[in-house]
């Protein structure tokens, strides 16, 4: 990369007169990584270009010269390889403790690189291959047991079961005994392992830990070229953003690309799944219109109906769930009302408690809100119970932070003694 480019977005830094702290927290990065970025130790991305181009008022002048520069964000076949990522990361040598914002600013960088690479490494062929050792099927088996333990248990034990089910193919993946299809399964299962892992650490609060289990799973999918399974990683990738305050608008952009790579390949489950966490991330946005019709999208693509090329994994993807995320969404928007009529139906229609307890756990402690601001302090209370008692044997800071946000908002209402009992109870 041009040191030129570098010297002088460290020189217009400097000009602008902002303090290394205010000048990151305004660009989105911390000062560490801008500081590697203007030494040279880290490549200048199209994020951070366009970063300092936005915060310095520059018009564009950073991102135009690192795109006459070339290739703008040092490519993963640059960078390193998917093995070798992923063998970094079973090793513990690839560690990122980056904040919740900082982490979405690489996952959309990780998101441009994957469609990039998609374009090189395109497979028709479905996501569940067949080929290879039953050692194989016995690993997939065991992910989607971990898959349906993550809803049951949370996230703390998943998270050490997945990184071993990871470790397995990648050294599996090393001995380069398995070539050709069964080399491409052995992908499939470390991209979808990798997402597990990412997804574990996202609800333990563990964002940049999160993003390079995210990156790795993107790369793994895009060396298989296994649109679906990249797609699905993405849309999760979209949840840690649309999580994090100033976010959603990254959220969008990254189920933006899925929808865009799956577009005419995916069935409609996978669609539905897609358009309703559109739909919640737009919601965080404030734009109530276009979340209704991304939600409507959902609602029509479940009525096509399950098709047999379904992918296993979007089991969860039901009108209860989309009911659900529709109720989280009006809540956003400031409809408590409709918030608690969604919240209603998604309780009718969803499987039971014992099955999806964490997003029980979520979900009722969402509808205790809508009902709080409705100024129903008895429903509030009740509802809130129910949240805890799902929430009890559930390992997930996610869902821990929910319930605490919750009890938060009860705080001012203490001098009602079933507000006080309860939060006592909590406390």
């Amino acid at each position: 990369m041009s040191e030129r480019l570098r010297n002088a977005m460290r020189e217009a830094r400097r000009e602008s007169g902002l303090s290394w702290e205010r000048f990151a927290r305004d660009v989105g990065f911390s000062p560490a990584y801008l500081r590697n970025v203007e030494n040279g130790n880290r490549a200048v991305t199209a994020d951070v270009a366009a970063a300092y181009d936005r915060v310095l008022r520059s018009g564009g002048r950073f991102a135009q010269t690192l795109a006459a520069d070339g290739p703008s964000t040092a490519g993963w076949d640059q960078d390193a390889t998917a093995l070798s990522v992923l063998a970094e990361l079973v090793d513990g040598r690839r560690v990122d403790r980056r904040s919740f914002v900082t982490a979405g600013v690489a996952l959309s960088a990780s998101a441009g690189h994957w469609g990039n690479a998609l374009g090189r490494a395109r497979s028709d062929h479905p996501a569940q291959a067949d080929g290879g050792p039953e050692l194989l099927a016995n690993i997939e088996n065991r992910l989607d047991h971990l898959r349906r333990v993550d809803d049951e248990l949370g996230s703390g034990e998943v998270r050490k079961q997945a990184a071993s089910e990871l470790s397995l193919a990648v050294t599996l993946l090393k001995t380069g005994r398995y070539p050709g299809p069964v080399s491409t399964r052995l992908y499939r299962i470390a991209s979808e392992a990798a997402r597990q892992v990412a997804w574990c650490s996202f609800d333990q609060g563990r964002p940049g830990t999160a993003q390079c289990y995210f990156d790795a799973s993107l790369r793994a999918s895009a060396e298989a070229g296994d649109v679906i399974g990249g797609a699905y990683a993405l849309s999760f990738a979209a949840v840690q953003c649309y999580s994090t305050p100033g976010q959603a608008h990254r959220a969008v952009a990254l189920l933006d690309a899925a929808r865009a790579e799956v577009r005419g390949r995916s069935t409609p489950r996978m669609e539905a799944m897609l358009a309703a966490r559109t739909a919640r991330a737009l919601s965080k946005t404030g734009a109530k219109t276009a979340a209704g019709h991304q939600l409507h999208l959902a609602h029509a693509a479940l009525d096509k109906g399950a098709r047999d090329d379904d992918p296993d994994f979007l089991y969860w993807v039901t009108y209860g769930e989309v009911e659900m995320i529709a109720g989280s969404s009006a809540l956003d928007l400031g409809d408590p009302g409709e918030a608690l009529r969604r919240f209603e139906a998604g309780m009718r229609a969803y499987p039971g408690v014992g099955e999806f307890r964490r997003s029980h756990a979520i979900y009722l402690a969402r509808a205790a809100e809508a009902h709080l601001a409705q100024d129903d302090l008895d429903a509030a209370v009740a509802t809130a119970r129910r949240a805890a008692a799902c929430l009890g044997s559930v390992d997930s800071a996610r869902s821990a932070s929910q319930l605490k946000g919750l009890r938060d908002k009860l705080t001012p209402h203490t001098a009602y003694r079933p507000v006080r009992d309860f939060l006592e109870e909590a406390g």
